[in-house]
C-alpha cells in the first residue's frame, strides 16, 4: 500500500490497495484525532479495532472522509475503499455539479447507476477479502474483531462482508438498497454464516428496500439467530446521511451515528473503555 497524500479532513489519508483482479483501489484511512488519543484514559491502550466503511454510489469524496473521521474519533481505524476502482479513479468518477441543486442528483445517477449494476456479487466477494486484509494490515489496527458499515449499495457489501468473514463482529447498514432480492445471491441468504450483530436504519418509502423486503430481512436475521435492529427511519429519504446531496436529513443522520457508535462500543469496545 502506497500513500498518495492527504484529503482535506484532519487525520484522513489516501492509500492504494492492490486488488486480486490486478487493479488498484484508492482508499481513505481515518484515525482518531491527536486530541482523542492524548486523553488520559487512552494512555497505554495500544492498537485500535478496525472498521471497513463501504461508500454509497456517489463514491469517495469529502463527505465520506468526514464520516470516516467521525467514526475514527470514537476509537477506531477506518478504511473506506473506492469500490468502483475498475471504472476509474475516484476524482474522475466524482460528481461535476453540486448535488444539492435541483436535478443534479438525478443527472449524476443516470451515469452512476450502471456502475452500481456492474459491481455484482461475484466481483464484490472477490474484492471484500482484499479490503479486510488491507484494513487488518494497517499500522495500529488490533487483531481480533472488526466492524463494518455501509450506505446505499454499501450496505449490501457490509452484509456480504459479515457473511464471508466470521471475524466481523458488528455491521451497520443505512439507507441500503437491494438487501433482499429474489436472486440466488441475495445478501440476506448468506446470513447463516454471519456472527455479527447488525443495525439497520432503512429509508422511509424506499423503492429499493420496501416494507416487505425489510420484513423479509428481519425474518432472515431471526432465522439465523443473530442479534439485530431492523428499523425504518420515519420520514427519512434514501441517502439521508449524505449532507452533500438534496436527500440529507440531519435528524436521521444523527440517529444513525448514535446507533452505530453504540453498536461498535458493544461489539468492538469504545475508545474510553478499560
Amino acid at each position: 500500500m502506497t500513500p498518495l497524500g492527504r484529503v482535506q479532513t484532519a487525520g484522513v489519508e489516501t492509500i492504494e490497495i492492490v486488488m486480486p483482479d490486478g487493479g488498484v483501489a484508492e482508499a481513505y484511512v481515518a484515525r482518531p484525532s491527536a486530541e482523542r488519543l492524548a486523553a488520559p484514559e487512552r494512555r497505554g491502550h495500544g492498537d485500535l479495532p478496525g472498521v471497513l466503511f463501504f461508500m454509497d454510489a456517489i463514491g469517495l469524496r469529502p463527505r465520506i472522509a468526514e464520516m470516516s473521521q467521525q467514526i475514527a474519533d470514537w476509537g477506531y481505524v477506518v478504511l473506506a475503499p473506492n469500490l468502483f476502482f475498475r471504472e476509474g479513479r475516484a476524482a474522475d468518477l466524482a460528481p461535476q455539479r453540486d448535488l444539492t441543486e435541483p436535478g443534479a442528483r438525478e443527472e449524476f445517477f443516470a451515469l452512476a447507476s450502471p456502475r452500481v449494476q456492474r459491481l455484482g456479487a461475484e466481483q464484490a466477494e472477490r474484492d471484500i477479502p482484499a479490503y479486510l486484509k488491507a484494513l487488518r494490515g494497517l499500522d495500529g489496527v488490533a487483531g481480533g474483531a472488526a466492524g463494518t458499515t455501509g450506505y446505499c449499495m454499501g450496505a449490501r457489501l457490509a452484509m456480504r462482508t459479515a457473511n464471508l468473514d466470521p471475524g466481523v463482529a458488528a455491521v451497520g447498514g443505512f439507507h441500503g438498497g437491494g438487501l433482499v432480492t429474489d436472486t440466488d445471491d441475495s445478501p440476506h441468504l448468506g446470513l447463516g454464516s454471519a456472527r455479527a450483530e447488525f443495525v439497520f436504519g432503512h429509508a422511509d418509502q424506499d423503492r429499493s428496500m420496501p416494507p416487505e423486503a425489510v420484513a423479509a430481512l428481519g425474518a432472515a436475521l431471526t432465522s439465523a439467530g443473530l442479534v439485530a435492529s431492523n428499523e425504518i427511519y420515519s420520514g427519512a429519504a434514501h441517502g439521508y446521511t449524505m449532507s452533500d446531496t438534496a436527500m440529507y436529513d440531519e435528524g436521521a443522520t444523527e440517529r444513525h451515528f448514535a446507533e452505530l457508535e453504540a453498536l461498535f462500543a458493544r461489539r468492538l469496545g469504545p475508545l474510553d473503555g478499560a
